[in-house]
């Protein structure tokens, strides 16, 4: 699952899915802006049909805490 969250990511940001690192932070680390963040988090809840909630996304700023957070809730 964290491998296709990469994937997700890499598409979004226009980057290399095998440079992303599992803890690395979507934007401190990987230079996204709130826009694409919501945009990773929709393109995640249609390809693992599921709905985050809002209170969680600010949680979810990791591949793992996304893969930790899906896994839990489902998927």
């Amino acid at each position: 699952m964290i491998e296709k969250i990469k994937d997700l990511i890499a598409e979004e940001l226009h980057i290399d899915a095998a440079t992303i690192a599992d803890d690395a932070d979507i934007i401190e680390d990987l230079g996204a802006d709130s826009l694409s963040v919501v945009t990773i988090i929709m393109n995640a809840e249609d390809e693992f049909k599921l709905s985050i909630p809002d209170e969680a996304i600010a949680d979810l700023r990791t591949p793992r805490a996304m893969a930790d957070f899906l896994e839990a809730n489902g998927k």
